[in-house]
């Protein structure tokens, strides 16, 4: 699964990966494997992203188009 979403938000805020992973306490590598979806976002992970970027989980896995569960 590719999650365009997190990388759209990410630049939304001009963020580099690097940074990302600073803020999820992963590394650069971790980050961008998660984007590219390579590697599933563990469940903590994704509640941190969407904390972090105001939006719901449901968002970022693309079963939503609308960003606030509010």
């Amino acid at each position: 699964m590719l999650y365009r979403r997190i990388r759209d938000l990410r630049e939304d805020k001009d963020l580099t990966q690097r940074e990302m992973g600073e803020i999820l306490m992963c590394s650069q590598r971790v980050y961008s494997n998660y984007e590219r979806g390579d590697l599933d976002i563990p469940t903590e992970i994704l509640i941190k992203l969407a904390d972090f970027h105001d939006v719901s989980v449901d968002y970022i896995l693309n079963r939503t188009d609308k960003k606030n569960w509010k």
